[in-house]
């Protein structure tokens, strides 16, 4: 199936064939028919799939085609609820790119920042609004924004939403929202707190569900290093020492590990950045941008920051701390393996984490590799308080190279080159020029 025999009009189909796409993806597949009726719908989607233009398309196609046949002054009709402010911002830049023809016009607001430009947007007419919970909230209390005319309701990354305590904030939005209205909800994951939400406002909806639940896409290959958490940034830098990963996002528990791990790196030579909830927004922005671009080959983030990262081709993605829930594992390696192309994960794990390893086992319904020979093999088999540790370095060689061949021996394993497939079909002249 094409884009064409979804039914889109011109100027989205225009929209789509310059973003260089020709084969809808599974979720835009099942979901674009059902939404251009009017459907409410409950997606079950991994991250990685393409669901934003599967709800971002329909959306405008029906905005568009009402607004040419009206003249009433433009009113904000569409609003989009999502988790943080970088998928806030990734969600906004693709209405532009799929809108670009329309003359629809989109906003974005999320907290971190001054709210007046946000105001400013708002106050000159929209149609489509992308917003997280925090700011809006804080805007509807000044009565700077009207949702009184909202047709088109989604809320994303839902299960997100639940992990970062939001759904109360969530609530007090739909609350204000008019009775009658579409309705949409995606999910990477559905766990009973969020099909019991998704009852609440969805009306008689459709269910697709692209990939079972709790499942891990396919093109992403899993490793795990048993290491002793004093070694692991040794290992970190033996592991990127190799050229043969390109780029990596690296998942830390907190903050100020984070910016310990960056701080790690760039001393042994490796260029890096970092991005929390302490940063700025400019700041985080700019670190994501030089990421993007190969600025930088190494991107440190916590859990909450690095929600809404897209990079189509991210090599690596390296779990630094295993999260203490296996829901979030998914999310983390999901980063990778996106948009058709193969992907790899890399987890360390040390003696305290091994309880969680066998969560995320559990919860996966499989066995991750383990690389058992390393420079820096776990040595802890014992639960150790922190006061009591030690901070030792015990490497069985120093000048061991098995880090080297391992990452030669996993990238042989999960060749990291563009696999064939369905999702889409990119035209990559533009690149070249």
């Amino acid at each position: 199936m094409t884009f064409k025999e979804l039914n889109l009009i011109e100027p989205i189909l225009q929209a789509v064939e310059r973003e260089g796409y020709e084969t809808p993806s599974p979720v835009q597949t099942q979901a674009i028919p059902l939404l251009l009726a009017g459907r409410d719908l409950l997606a079950c989607a991994q991250t990685g799939t393409g669901k934003t233009a599967a709800f971002a398309i329909p959306i405008l196609q029906t905005l568009y085609k009402q607004r040419i046949n009206s003249i009433k002054k433009r009113t904000l009709q569409a609003l989009i609820l999502t988790p943080t402010r970088e998928l806030a911002l990734q969600i906004f830049q693709s209405f532009q790119a799929y809108g670009r023809y329309t003359e629809l016009k989109a906003a974005v607001i999320f907290g971190g920042v001054s709210q007046a430009p946000q105001v400013n947007s708002l106050r000159a007419g929209i149609d489509i609004l992308v917003a997280t919970p925090g700011r809006l909230n804080d805007l509807l209390g000044q009565n700077l924004c009207d949702l009184s005319n909202i047709s088109m309701f989604v809320l994303d990354e839902a299960d997100r939403m639940l992990d970062m305590g939001f759904i109360h904030d969530v609530k007090k939005i739909i609350a204000k929202l008019p009775q009658i209205r579409q309705n949409l909800l995606f999910s990477a994951t559905l766990p009973k707190e969020i099909a019991t939400l998704a009852a609440s406002f969805l009306n008689n909806p459709v269910t697709v569900e692209v990939t079972p639940a709790y499942s891990t896409v396919d093109a992403i290959s899993q490793f795990v290093y048993f290491v002793d958490k004093n070694n692991k940034s040794p290992l970190l830098i033996e592991l990127l020492k190799d050229t043969a990963i390109e780029s990596a996002l690296i998942f830390s528990r907190t903050k100020h590990g984070a910016d310990k791990i960056r701080k790690a790196l760039n001393a042994a030579g490796i260029i890096a950045d970092a991005i929390h909830g302490n940063k700025s927004q400019t700041a985080r922005q700019n670190a994501l941008l030089a990421f993007k671009e190969g600025r930088v080959r190494v991107l440190v983030a916590t859990d909450i920051a690095a929600r809404g990262i897209d990079i189509e081709q991210l090599s690596h993605v390296i779990n630094y701390d295993l999260p203490n829930e296996p829901e979030t594992y998914i999310h983390r390696i999901g980063r990778t393996g996106r948009a058709g192309f193969s992907g790899i994960a890399i987890s360390f794990c040390d003696f305290d984490e091994k309880v969680y390893l066998k969560d995320i086992q559990k919860l996966i319904k499989k066995e991750i590799t383990v690389i058992p020979d390393h420079p820096y093999p776990m040595r802890i088999f014992e639960h150790i308080e922190p006061k009591n540790r030690q901070v030792r370095i015990n490497p069985v060689n120093p000048a061991h190279e098995s880090a080297k061949t391992n990452i030669k021996d996993i990238n042989n394993i999960a060749k990291q080159k563009p696999v064939k497939s369905s999702l889409y079909n990119r035209r990559n002249k533009r690149k070249k020029k």
